[in-house]
């Protein structure tokens, strides 16, 4: 084991031994190489110091390169609008030729012509716009305004219309209410009309409180016998146009209603009290009425009496 320990330290110490020598002579080669460069280097720049400047050879190659070169036209000067800041001279003469052109353009019908050229005209042109825009703007307003009162007039001429058209209606019944009770009555009567004491002067006054008596139970003898009381249809006379009216006690009918051929003959089989001096029982339509054939005055009504 101390023997190979020997014999590695020898080995080591042998090449150790080579290596320095070899690099000691590298290092030794550069620093002669610097040297010798530097010395060149000097000598190059006072060889260039001394030699003499030629400077006519140099004056003269800017002009042999002026005589290369082909012939430049001039440039030509475009006129721009002068800037506010300019004053005095040159700022009147680039104003005056802007005009004259302005009004070149003009005439030639140029349509750049009527822009505003300056701040002033682009102030008034917006202001124009602005008042344009107002003007519009007020005329739809007034259109809509006037589209409002002619929807409003509309509706209110046919609020009008329509409540025009339900007075003549009411009119016109009144008035066929009125010719109801008076059509035919002076053929009948001549003109005359009973007051309530001459009515009942001659003959006794009619007593509405038949209804309490049992006798005359209309109504549970036709639950019983209600075929009696089926009599047909109802034609009414030759010149009443008006058709069925609900009458009441106190009109007075036209004579065409009232006639013999309406008249009930045994009221007491549809058990209807019996009439007596100048009053009848008649029948109209489906109703039962009890009628002063004197002047057509209703003095009792029975709606919905027949079936």
């Amino acid at each position: 084991m101390f023997k190979k320990m020997m014999l590695a330290g020898l080995m080591s110490a042998t090449v150790l031994s080579g290596i320095a020598p070899a690099y000691a002579q590298e290092r030794a080669a550069r620093s002669e190489r610097a040297t010798r460069g530097g010395g060149d280097a000097a000598v190059s720049r006072g060889n260039r110091m001394t030699q003499p400047r030629n400077d006519g050879a140099r004056a003269q190659r800017p002009q042999q390169r002026a005589q290369q070169r082909p012939a430049q036209r001039p440039r030509q000067m475009t006129p721009t609008r002068p800037d506010n800041r300019l004053r005095g001279e040159p700022a009147r003469a680039l104003e005056q030729a802007r005009d004259r052109r302005d009004q070149t353009q003009a005439r030639r019908g140029d349509p750049r012509a009527d822009r505003p050229q300056t701040r002033n005209d682009w102030r008034e042109a917006r202001q124009d716009a602005r008042d344009d825009r107002r003007d519009w703007r007020t005329d739809r307003r007034d259109d809509r305004r006037d589209d409002r009162q002619d929807r409003r007039d509309d509706r209110r001429d046919d609020r009008r219309d329509w409540r025009s058209d339900r007075r003549d209606d009411r009119r016109e019944w009144r008035d066929d209410r009125r010719d109801a009770r008076w059509i035919g009555e002076r053929d009948w009567t001549n003109g005359r009309r009973y007051d309530d004491r001459t009515r009942w002067s001659s003959q006794r006054r009619w007593d509405n409180g038949w209804r309490q008596d049992r006798r005359y139970d209309w109504r549970s003898y036709r639950s019983r016998y209600g075929d009696r009381y089926r009599i047909g249809r109802y034609y009414a006379s030759r010149g009443w146009s008006y058709g069925y009216r609900s009458f009441s006690v106190g009109i007075f009918l036209s004579n065409l209603l009232y006639a013999n051929n309406y008249w009930i003959s045994d009221p007491y089989a549809y058990r209807l009290p019996p009439a007596y001096g100048t009053l009848r029982w008649v029948r109209y339509y489906d109703d039962a009425l009890l009628v002063d054939i004197r002047d057509g005055y209703v003095v009792d009504v029975i709606h919905n009496f027949f079936w």
